[in-house]
């Protein structure tokens, strides 16, 4: 409860939380407030926003609904960013709880294995596996996740090299109890923490990494998502400017809406800070 009241004596975590909630409004409301498909032709292409009041925000270059495709695309967003993460975060967490738990010539190898990931920028190594597997969504998501555990890997280790010598685990190692159940039953849920604050950054990352792989048109070209539709409008950025515009800003509010819960939930869960 005390973590809770911290989170919302913050009005930045209160105003992200509420746009958050906002975007997944948008996404949960998609079906019943445009029940059509979302990329099917709706009416004249070119239709600036308020234009036409069947169409409020607009028509893109075929002539499909804009407010359809970010409807649509908010489930899209938040389904990438989503399930991206938990890829990210699990893989980074079993690599960093192993190598933090261990040392030695484990943490030597798994660390050198980290590093070999980070040192291609995410956005060429993603583009590397998209290439070779495919742009499905389910590829894009997948490529997403696994371009982006380095980071919660290198966290967890820190957090379990300051864990694994306290008491509590010294007390365990006497009962007999297996590595296993020390690694996950015992150190990680004190680790945990910074790594969930944490994956609010790899989710904002992941929406940027699809709406720029989309962009280049690398991304599934068969859903509405708000990078397609970026990407789309860049044909016509200089007259019709809204149709890269309007996703533009969805991409950035729900960006800047992550990143406010994750300094949010930060502030609420370090003890460093609770008492200030």
């Amino acid at each position: 409860m005390g973590a809770i009241r911290g989170y919302f004596r913050s009005p930045p975590a209160v105003i992200g939380l509420v746009l958050l909630l906002l975007v997944i409004a948008m996404a949960a409301s998609a079906g019943w407030l445009f029940p059509r498909d979302p990329l099917a032709l709706a009416g004249r292409p070119l239709v600036w926003p308020l234009e036409n009041p069947r169409f409020w925000l607009g028509t893109d270059n075929s002539g499909r609904d804009i407010a359809a495709q970010i409807f649509h695309g908010a489930r899209i967003s938040l389904l990438i960013g989503m399930v991206a993460t938990v890829i990210a975060i699990l893989i980074g967490i079993v690599i960093g709880a192993i190598a933090g738990y261990y040392g030695g010539w484990v943490d030597t190898v798994l660390m050198r294995v980290t590093e070999a990931f980070q040192t291609l920028p995410n956005f060429l190594l993603l583009l590397v596996l998209v290439v070779v597997f495919g742009s499905t969504l389910t590829t894009v998501t997948i490529a997403i996740g696994v371009v982006s555990w380095p980071a919660p890997a290198r966290l967890t280790r820190a957090e379990f090299l300051s864990l694994r010598n306290r008491e509590f685990v010294q007390a365990g190692r006497t009962l007999g109890l297996r590595d296993a159940r020390l690694i996950f039953g015992e150190i990680l849920p004190n680790a945990l923490p910074p790594v969930i604050v944490y994956a609010s950054v790899v989710m904002a990352v992941a929406i940027l990494l699809e709406s720029a792989l989309a962009f280049l048109r690398l991304s599934d070209p068969n859903v509405a998502s708000w990078g397609n539709l970026i990407g789309l409008g860049r044909d016509v950025l200089r007259v019709q400017w809204y149709v890269s515009a309007i996703p533009g800003v969805a991409i950035l509010v729900t960006v800047l809406a992550v990143s406010l819960v994750g300094q949010g939930l930060n502030d609420a869960l370090n003890p460093r800070l609770k008492g200030r």
